[in-house]
């Protein structure tokens, strides 16, 4: 599956550095293009003479040398993934903090293909909370994060920080282009952030929620070949380019978007968290204190979910989300089976680094068929795949 590949492997001041070159030459016989980046501190561990002659191509480590200046956009550009192994602590907080201060962390920043790193660091630096802060932060711009490995570590200490084998990093790329595809020829709508519900022309009744959740999902879905509509409430979360993006503010214009986007979708998931209620006669001024406390009318907004359900058709699979504070599961399902959906989604407020504007979450997922699949708290990217898979599981039962 990497025939024909275009890879661009950085590899950064690590000790781990070392297994760069057995990974270059893995890649080059399964048959991928592979050209190399380094950063100075990686030239230390590792010759780039060793690795060009693996490569059979330039390694760079400058963006100009003498009279000679390295595109970096355009690397980022030429590659099908951008592969950073070993990623050091050091270039992973430059990553999080879009630092730029050589070659590599330029192509970075300005790469437009998917990039994939696998860490490599100390035990205690792997586990300082600034570490997992800034994994977080790079999983929420995208990226995917390849697990390190517990074993002995170069400062003789036994436990996690190790990088990923090359032959684990080879199959986690073959595995991943391999799912790139598995959504082909799907369109597939996702709602996504939260609603606003005018008050006047300057107050309003909204939520928490970000739309982190939903832009991963869409994200994930781009990523495994579909065409992607999205319909976004008000949220400051950067969109994917390739992502078609309504912008919506209140429960009435996301029903009406969506219901419009449901008859050319073979999927829809509704993350967005939309308003119950609206204001029923909104002012058209500020309303002003010494007027007294203001008698606000709410009404209900209509469902999109149960719209939805009673409108979709046998090739179409709808995809809810519950977010709840109690009876969390007999409201679930519940749920799933009044708004007639195919698979419900179970956020929970009770888990500490889940729910609304975090990085991370956790989730169980109900289907109408009677499963029940459960997932440990992670990164928002993975739980967006989770999601994925599970929806390829349930239409291929």
């Amino acid at each position: 599956m990497l025939k024909g590949k275009k890879v661009l492997l950085g590899i950064t001041g690590s000790i781990a550095a070392y297994k760069s070159a057995y990974l270059v030459r893995l890649l080059v016989r399964a048959g991928a293009e592979v050209k190399v980046v380094m950063t100075d501190a990686a030239a230390g561990f590792i010759g780039p003479l060793t690795l060009s002659t693996l490569s059979r191509n330039e390694v760079l480590t400058r963006i100009s040398s003498d009279d000679t200046w390295a595109n970096h956009v355009m690397l980022g550009r030429w590659a099908d993934v951008m592969v950073v192994a070993p990623l050091s602590c050091n270039t992973l907080a430059k990553m999080a903090h879009g630092i730029c201060d050589n070659l590599l962390q330029a192509v970075y920043l300005s790469a437009t293909c998917p990039v994939v790193v696998a860490p490599a660091m100390d035990e205690d630096m792997w586990k300082h909370p600034s570490t997992q802060n800034n994994l977080q932060l790079i999983s929420s711009f995208g990226n995917n994060i390849i697990s390190v490995n517990e074993g002995e570590l170069a400062s003789g200490l036994f436990g996690p920080g190790r990088m990923a084998e090359p032959e684990e990093i080879v199959e986690w790329l073959t595995t991943w282009f391999e799912k790139k595809n598995d959504f082909s020829g799907k369109t597939v709508l996702i709602t996504a952030g939260p609603t606003y519900e005018k008050i006047d022309p300057v107050r309003f009744i909204g939520n928490r929620s970000s739309g982190k959740m939903g832009i991963a999902i869409a994200s994930a879905f781009l990523e495994r070949g579909a065409r992607v509509q999205l319909i976004l409430g008000p949220s400051s979360q950067p969109v994917p380019a390739g992502i078609r993006t309504i912008k919506v503010e209140s429960a009435r214009e996301m029903y009406e978007a969506a219901l419009t986007a449901f008859e050319e979708a073979d999927i829809a998931v509704l993350c967005a968290a939309v308003a119950d209620y609206s204001i029923a006669a909104p002012a058209s001024e500020k309303l002003k204190k010494e007027n007294g406390a203001p008698q606000i009318l709410l009404t209900p907004t209509r469902d999109i979910l149960k719209s939805l359900g009673e409108k979709k058709s046998g090739n179409q699979l709808l995809v809810g989300f519950a977010l709840e504070t109690h009876n969390e599961e007999q409201n679930a399902l519940k749920k799933l089976k009044d708004k007639r959906a195919d698979l419900l989604v179970l956020n929970s407020l009770q888990e500490e680094g889940a729910g609304f504007g975090y990085n991370t979450n956790k989730i169980t997922i109900f289907d109408r068929k009677g499963g029940v699949t459960r997932f440990e708290k992670r990164p928002k990217k993975e739980v967006a795949n989770d999601i994925l898979n599970t929806i390829l599981k349930f239409s291929d039962a």
